[in-house]
């Protein structure tokens, strides 16, 4: 399978699962405060991908490579994480999906300033359409928005890019499983002392079956699942590009409303859908058409090359 296809499935399939972890965050983070919940999360999500790391993917870190995985553990799964849950529990789930659904639109504008990827019509042209899709998915007014938590939740959208540029940074010299690994590990040791305060604040909260359901849901699949996915995802292909699977988000969020909530879809769920399914598809067959040729091309020089020093 190609490049650019294994990087769009592994995309769309974090995407996807952050879907529904709205829904499921919403309900815990009625129980549980947000940093323990964080913490939780982390803690589930590090043993399951510590396993799967030492089993498969051990690889030397250099001393050089820790910088990119201590950015992406703080800017990404410190900041941008505990943005996000304060600002659903100050807002709802509606709101979380729909401002941070914000992301590619700052990927786009990082990937052109720290990794100078150009800004192409295509590039710029899906990035409009799908934002129109989400528009028209999730509506432009949202009930029960809180202006602190949606702010926040801007945050958690910025941090995000942010932290996804240093992903496509890091990719160049380590696997996607090892700075998933390593920068949830940060991540939980810089969230321990912040949960320990909340504890002291709030207490223990006090969990039932679907409580550790919920923390297993977003420890396992959420994180450990979801974050390797996107990482891989941006590894194989233009952060620019990538950034765009991030609107699958709201959609699959739409969808499971409607499949366990029994939520009404109306008609500009599906226009909205077409437009998010047709800016992706486009951008990722461009993608695919840039990188034949620019392969093409090196292998014409270097035939070049070797022809010239038969002579």
């Amino acid at each position: 399978m190609r490049k650019e296809w294994l990087g769009a499935i592994s995309l769309t399939l974090a995407a996807s699962i952050w879907g529904g972890m709205y829904v499921v965050s919403k309900y815990a983070l009625g129980f549980i405060e947000p940093f323990t919940l964080i913490w939780m999360r982390y803690f589930v999500a590090f043993i399951v991908l510590m396993c799967a790391w030492w089993l498969f993917g051990r690889e030397r870190i250099g001393r050089s490579d820790w910088k990119w995985i201590a950015l992406v553990g703080v800017i990404g799964y410190v900041a941008s994480i505990s943005f996000q849950f304060i600002g659903t529990k100050l807002s709802d789930a509606h709101t979380g999906s729909l401002v941070t659904a914000a992301t590619p639109a700052f990927m786009v504008l990082f990937a052109r300033l720290i990794l100078k990827e150009k800004l192409t019509p295509v590039k710029v042209g899906s990035l409009i359409l799908a934002t129109i899709g989400v528009i028209i998915v999730v509506g432009w007014h949202v009930e029960g928005t809180y202006f602190i938590g949606s702010l926040i939740l801007v945050g958690a959208a910025i941090t995000w890019a942010l932290m996804s540029i240093y992903v496509k940074i890091a990719s160049a010299t380590l696997s996607s499983l090892t700075i998933t690994t390593f920068a949830i590990g940060i991540a939980f040791v810089l969230m321990t002392p912040l949960m320990a305060l909340e504890v002291a604040d709030h207490g223990l909260p006090t969990m039932t079956g679907v409580l550790w359901l919920s923390v297993l849901y977003v420890g396992i699949v959420s994180t450990a699942g979801a974050f390797f996915f996107w990482n891989k995802g941006l590894e194989l292909m233009d952060a620019s590009v990538g950034s765009l699977f991030f609107f699958f988000q709201p959609l699959v969020g739409g969808y499971l409303g409607w499949l366990v909530l029994n939520e009404q879809l109306d008609r500009n769920f599906f226009i909205g859908a077409a437009c998010i399914v047709t800016a992706v598809t486009w951008s990722t067959l461009v993608e695919r058409r840039q990188q034949r040729h620019l392969a093409e091309a090196s292998s014409e020089q270097n035939e070049r090359l070797r022809k010239q020093s038969a002579r």
